[in-house]
């Protein structure tokens, strides 16, 4: 655990050499560490989505969070931002695996890196870790209750994606999966049949699934909370990332 941080907003390239802005967190000091992406939930790149960048800081990462919505609402205020990209149907999915390998390599650029990164993202941004972890080379992946990495969207779902079946095949490093029982987006069914799938291809992954715990549970600021979970979830990422990260 490191006490002491900077965190501060700068601009990476992303997709396609694009400048977009992202949040980077580090610990002082000038050990070599791993480094995680943290790719932000639907509602966008927002106060609670920083905090978590600055806690893997305070665990020994250098941590960053690309905005993913920068380019359709640059400046605009999180929820005008998120309602901009929502009506455009979301973030491509390329346009994803571009910011995510444009902010790994920055971590990797960092003087303090040990060359080492990991992927993590919550609801829509769950989906968006294991898509990363399907076409980069990371070194460790984390889905919260990730919608859509199997399954099919409802009619009407507002985001243009699709399910990640075809690319699951290719995920190419470790992948720690958390779940609440109570979930519909992914659903049991759904989590099940994942575990099925990266079975069958010999992927190594670890998934939990809390009972009483529906989507969001990790957020404090939402209904959904579960503190147990939440609690539980945290130790499990702690735990994951230090093996396969090296912090």
């Amino acid at each position: 655990m490191s006490e002491d941080l900077s965190a501060t907003t700068i601009r990476i390239s992303g997709h396609r050499g694009d400048e977009i802005e992202a949040y980077l967190a580090r610990p002082e000091g000038e050990a070599k560490r791993g480094g995680v992406v943290v790719i932000h939930h639907m509602p966008g790149f927002d106060r609670s989505t920083k905090e978590i960048a600055r806690r893997f800081a305070e665990l020994g990462y250098d941590a960053i969070c690309p905005n993913l919505y920068w380019r359709e609402a640059p400046g605009a205020s999180p929820d005008d931002a998120a309602a901009t990209a929502r009506a455009s149907g979301g973030v491509p999915d390329d346009r994803l695996v571009g910011d995510v390998g444009g902010a790994a390599s920055h971590l990797r650029s960092l003087d303090t890196s040990n060359g080492k990164v990991g992927v993590i993202g919550y609801c829509s941004g769950g989906r968006q870790s294991v898509l990363a972890a399907c076409n980069l080379g990371l070194d460790a992946a984390v889905d919260c209750y990730g919608a859509f990495v199997t399954g099919t969207p409802p009619e009407g779902f507002p985001l243009k994606v699709t399910n990640l079946v075809e690319q699951l095949p290719n995920l190419g490093c470790p992948l720690l999966g958390l779940f609440g029982a109570d979930d519909q987006f992914p659903s049991p069914e759904q989590v099940k049949e994942l575990e099925q799938i990266l079975t069958e291809h010999g992927k190594q992954f670890e998934f939990h699934s809390y009972e009483g715990a529906g989507h969001a549970f990790f957020s404090p600021d939402r209904p959904s909370y579960n503190v147990a979970a939440a609690n539980d979830g945290w130790e499990r990422i702690a735990t994951f990332f230090a093996e396969h990260l090296g912090s």
